[in-house]
């Protein structure tokens, strides 16, 4: 009887891996001038004012697939269609190695990757898996305006997030985009009741079982929820409460199939149809079911993988994405990288630490396979406080919940400096943290100030409210960056001392300018920004 289960337990998995999952993409977009004529025939208001509040122009990537090309890959012979991206301008298709390579024979698909990548006789090289990865991922993953925060106060505190509440900053007029697993009893448990009277949840969509149904569905999503806008007196605050939220699952919470990632960015181009300003997701990617799916180490380039990929191109839009660094951090290397989408060059990158500040054992560490600073910041995910399905203010720890705890306060910041763009904004975030000049794997940047990205980036507006160019952090203890528009080019920088002598001074800087001001004593200097036939100053002050 044993055999006769084992032998068929094996005809299984034959069988459910002799179907290869792959992006078919197509050569151009036919329509794309009917659309770009016509933007609210693709984008909401409310997106195209973001882009138009930061300068981001629509291009092609903004345009929907065409819908023949759909239509024909979605009829051919064994073909099952899973997700599709617009920016990408790809399908995610399922079938056998034969009928998949059969649509290149459509004079209209440009290329196909196969997941596997020791398909791929094109694109990308071929890469050799590792042995080790065999293991499945857990799918639990382990994981007023002055508030009675009680057990929660720690998680908040330790980002000065209950500074921002304390000045009327809660999140109030931003929304966050929460991908995840699930949302189990979020419409009904007594902890997310305030967010429905205020009518703060917008809505939501099932990538995995395309449908509007979000919370019947595992719990994951419910806890991370939870952390940005759960309210219990006396027990739980989010760090968002008075944000409005969308809920999208893309985490099929069955198996671990590349599929994900082509939902996940599904899900991240609706978000930025409907003008969310940020991009919550705790979830990772690094090993699939079928190892052949899995990344490798060398993946992890900032750019490479497809979710990366999607989350790089939600931060083009103007939007900012978070993610989960991962609860690796124990696993032998590189398993105990970052993985994918919070490798992404764009995504801040959430590791954690426990409630004293100390680096939480499980979380990921960097760099990433590049050399790229990696976690980004870090905040309480060991011992968090957030509330369960059942209604019940608990603690659980990952990486999971403290990026949603972090992304609560970026959704403070930004309504406080609603001006600044989303670079802007990741730019104070990282240079208010800790351990910004001396970052390191565990910890990356560090624990951000977000009390001091808000002190700096209001100086900045103060002094340059067109955004021409941007001064941060300011005050600081060593290094300054200024940040020109594209506008500006050959930027000539002078600093000066309280009797107007020049003490520091930089020729020829573009976009980017970080300076370093170690050889300068503490006190109140003075700046002059001289560039494109226009004339900045301000005053620095170094602590």
């Amino acid at each position: 009887m044993k055999k006769t289960l084992l032998i068929l337990l094996l005809l299984v998995s034959f069988l459910g891996f002799s179907q290869e999952d792959a992006w078919v993409y197509f050569i151009d977009k036919p329509n794309s001038a009917t659309f770009l004529d016509n933007p609210l025939s693709m984008l909401t208001q409310r997106a195209l004012d973001r882009r138009t509040a930061q300068g981001i122009a629509l291009n092609v990537n903004d345009v929907p697939i065409h819908q023949p090309y759909i239509d024909q890959i979605t009829t051919a012979t064994g073909i099952t269609v899973k997700a599709k991206s617009k920016w990408l301008n790809c399908l995610h298709v399922r079938g056998t190695v034969a009928n998949i390579n059969a649509l290149t024979s459509l004079s209209f698909v440009d290329h196909i990757t196969f997941a596997n990548d020791a398909l791929n006789t094109a694109g990308r090289i071929s890469q050799p898996k590792s042995a080790s990865k065999n293991q499945l991922v857990n799918k639990n993953m382990d994981v007023e305006t002055t508030f009675l925060y009680g057990n929660s106060a720690n998680q908040i505190q330790m980002l000065n997030g209950h500074l921002l509440h304390q000045a009327s900053y809660t999140g109030t007029g931003k929304i966050i985009a929460v991908l995840d697993s699930g949302f189990i009893n979020v419409n009904t448990a007594s902890p997310f009741q305030r967010l429905f009277d205020n009518n703060l949840i917008l809505g939501g969509y099932n990538y995995v079982s395309q449908s509007a149904d979000v919370y019947s569905l595992h719990n994951h999503g419910t806890m991370v929820l939870s952390c940005m806008g759960g309210y219990v007196e006396n027990q739980l605050v989010g760090t968002a409460p008075d944000a409005k939220y969308y809920l999208f699952v893309t985490e099929d919470v069955i198996s671990e199939n590349p599929v994900e990632e082509s939902y996940w960015v599904e899900a991240a181009e609706e978000a930025d149809r409907l003008g969310v300003d940020i991009i919550t997701s705790s979830l990772g990617y690094y090993e699939y079911d079928n190892s052949n799916y899995s990344h490798t180490f060398d993946d992890f380039t900032g750019n490479n993988a497809f979710a990366s990929k999607g989350a790089n191109i939600a931060f083009s839009k103007g939007i900012i994405v978070l993610a989960s660094a991962g609860n690796s951090g124990g696993s032998p290397s590189p398993l105990d990288r970052v993985g994918v989408p919070a490798e992404a060059t764009n995504v801040l990158a959430i590791g954690a630490v426990q409630a004293n500040e100390v680096y939480a054992s499980f979380s990921s560490i960097g760099p990433s396979f590049d050399g790229r600073i990696k976690p980004d910041i870090m905040a309480q995910g060991q011992a968090s406080v957030l509330a369960n399905t059942s209604g019940n203010v608990v603690t659980a720890s990952g990486t999971s919940f403290s990026c949603p705890i972090t992304s609560g306060v970026v959704a403070c910041l930004w309504q406080a400096l609603p001006s600044l763009t989303n670079q802007q904004i990741v730019n104070l975030i990282k240079q208010s943290a800790d351990k910004f000049t001396t970052p390191s794997a565990q910890y990356g940047y560090g624990i951000p100030d977000f009390q001091a990205a808000l002190n700096a980036g209001l100086l900045s507006v103060e002094n340059f409210p067109s955004n021409e160019i941007f001064v941060y952090p300011n005050p600081t203890e060593n290094l300054v960056t200024f940040t020109f528009s594209n506008l500006i080019n050959g930027a000539k920088i002078q600093i000066y001392n309280a009797l107007g002598q020049s003490v520091l001074e930089k020729d020829d800087m573009n976009s980017i300018a970080t300076i370093s001001l170690e050889q300068l004593n503490s006190g109140v200097y003075f700046y002059k920004v001289t560039a494109s036939n226009k004339e900045f100053t301000g005053k620095i002050i170094k602590k």
